[in-house]
């Protein structure tokens, strides 16, 4: 295999412009930046600092250790630290689905126990085992008059934007999780892939049907138009990069794919990684939006190509997700820096794949049981190489790491499960003299 060199360069384009906007926004009420950079910085307990008037979630979608590692050695090398490694507060969470049938979660289960706090079965969003819609940390922040957001480069109808705003038995159901955003949660921003399932079929709307892409994608959505719904509903509708940079307004819906933002499929074989806006640009916006409101706001970001080209044993592309979300969440953490206000935590809801990072062994061919070997790759600031070895093409059962800073992080860190993630996030949310 031949050696990737150059691929990974240490930002991509728009973030610069991204982070100059965030660096622009006022600042929160009582999120006043202090000149000591030591102590703690929100993350306390008990002391009447750990009440967070935002939170900015970051989930990278099957993102485990190993899939953090990965990034960090072909990205920055041994001696440096990724931005999403920084947080000040580390541990990490059980994955556990309570799935009658299967041992290893789904994304749906695994971002409803996020959301919810209920552990539900592979395939359920927003309902517990029995089907009984739960109540969601984008709900309860609504609620508490908090402005509310989905950024993803899945479809915003996908498994995590659909557990934190819709309840649904069965996550394929994405044109009634489409309508449930519109009329139920109503998230004030909603950005991402999927504009499939929200025109009805023979409609392509601003993105082509049967695209030379995919021409498997096309319209196809069940609940008549839902964009005019939307703007009828007040929101502004964007399907591109000028128009999400032009929007104005307080409600802003923009889908930029028919489907995800990528092409998950094996290296070499149509795979690419070139979203319409990058996942930075589209959480820099939303935090334009959502920090408006005098109230704060709740934003889940997600970027979902971490989980779909470890699918595909893909790990340049793996690679490149990876630097995306990890770009993603340094803009948070500027942001963070000014509104110390802000909690804002990285996790993932599973690993996939069954990754493993191994020095460059050309009599190894992979591992028994391996199902493909990646690379070499270069690792960052050295003459020295690694190859990758995935294991599986599915999820895997392993606990995943969690980082997290600002008010009421210090209640992520260490042994939790995931249920425990939506425990502290709710508890950091409530106002003060409640919890």
């Amino acid at each position: 295999m031949q050696a990737r060199r150059g691929r990974f360069s240490a930002r991509t384009t728009g973030v610069a412009a991204a982070a100059a906007l965030v660096m622009l926004l006022p600042l929160g009420g009582g999120g006043e930046r202090g000149d000591d950079r030591g102590g703690d910085r929100g993350g306390g307990q008990g002391h009447g600092n750990d009440r967070a008037r935002n939170v900015i979630f970051i989930q990278g979608d099957g993102l485990g250790l190993s899939h953090r590692e990965l990034v960090r050695l072909a990205t920055v090398g041994k001696d440096g630290q990724l931005a999403m490694d920084s947080l000040e507060h580390a541990g990490w969470t059980t994955t556990d689905s309570a799935d009658p049938e299967e041992a290893v979660t789904d994304s749906a289960a695994g971002a409803t126990a996020f959301a919810s706090g209920v552990r539900t079965y592979n395939g359920a969003v927003g309902v517990d085992v029995d089907g009984n819609p739960v109540p969601t940390l984008l709900e309860a922040a609504r609620d508490a008059g908090k402005a509310t957001g989905l950024v993803t480069t899945a479809q915003v109808t996908d498994a995590t934007p659909a557990a934190f705003g819709a309840h649904v038995p069965d996550r394929g159901d994405q044109s009634e999780i489409a309508r449930q955003l519109l009329e139920g949660s109503r998230p004030d921003v909603v950005l991402g892939g999927g504009e499939d399932w929200w025109y009805p079929a023979g409609d392509p709307g601003a993105w082509e049907d049967n695209p030379a892409k995919d021409p498997t994608e096309q319209s196809k959505g069940t609940k008549r138009n839902l964009v005019e719904r939307a703007q009828g509903l007040g929101y502004t509708y964007v399907s591109d990069a000028e128009g999400l940079a032009d929007a104005r307004g307080r409600k802003l819906l923009g889908l930029f794919a028919n489907e995800e933002m990528f092409e998950q499929r094996n290296e070499g074989e149509g795979d690419l990684y070139e979203p319409e806006v990058p996942l930075v640009d589209m959480t820099a916006k939303a935090l334009d939006v959502l920090s408006r409101d005098r109230d704060g706001f709740f934003l889940l970001v997600e970027e979902e190509g971490v989980d779909e080209f470890a699918h595909r044993s893909n790990a340049t592309r793996t690679i490149q997700a990876g630097q995306a979300l990890d770009e993603t969440v340094a803009l948070a953490l500027d942001f963070q820096e000014r509104n110390r206000d802000t909690l804002v935590l990285v996790v993932g809801d599973h690993a996939t794949g069954g990754l493993a990072i191994e020095n460059v062994d050309p009599e190894d061919e992979g591992g028994e049981g391996a199902t493909a070997e990646d690379g070499p790759f270069d690792l960052a600031g050295s003459d020295l190489q690694f190859t990758v070895d995935w294991t599986t093409g599915g999820h895997t059962g392993e606990a995943t790491p969690i980082t997290a800073q600002g008010p009421g992080a210090a209640r992520l860190a260490g042994a939790q499960r995931n249920t425990d993630v939506h425990d502290a996030v709710l508890r950091a949310m409530q106002p003060r003299g409640r919890g």
